[in-house]
């Protein structure tokens, strides 16, 4: 019998070791700084914590690439609010999933 498992959990890609802190910098620049950096530090140290607990990089790796892709699609939601479209037809997520229990 192996001591091995028999499925290994799929791992985010490797960050390079400088991206949380050149992810930090662009937050800071962002001008929703005063918001997403405090939320960026309190996840990434939730991560780090689980990170110590599991002996795992992957919360680290899942913070990055997160804020990443928020970063990334800000220009985008930015545009879509500027637009003026009319999401009031809009399905409130939370409500739905009080609907479901």
């Amino acid at each position: 019998m192996s001591a091995q498992p028999d499925h290994v959990p799929a791992v985010p890609y490797a960050p390079a070791p400088g991206a949380p802190a050149e992810l930090l910098a662009r937050l800071r620049a962002d001008e929703r700084a005063a918001t997403w950096v405090p939320a960026f530090e309190r996840e990434w140290a939730a991560a780090l914590e689980e990170s110590r607990r599991t002996f795992s990089l992957a919360p680290l790796y899942e913070v990055v690439q997160d804020w990443q892709g928020r970063l990334a699609h800000a220009p985008a939601v930015d545009a879509f609010v500027a637009s003026g479209y009319d999401d009031s037809d809009a399905i409130d997520l939370a409500e739905l999933r009080r609907r479901r229990r």
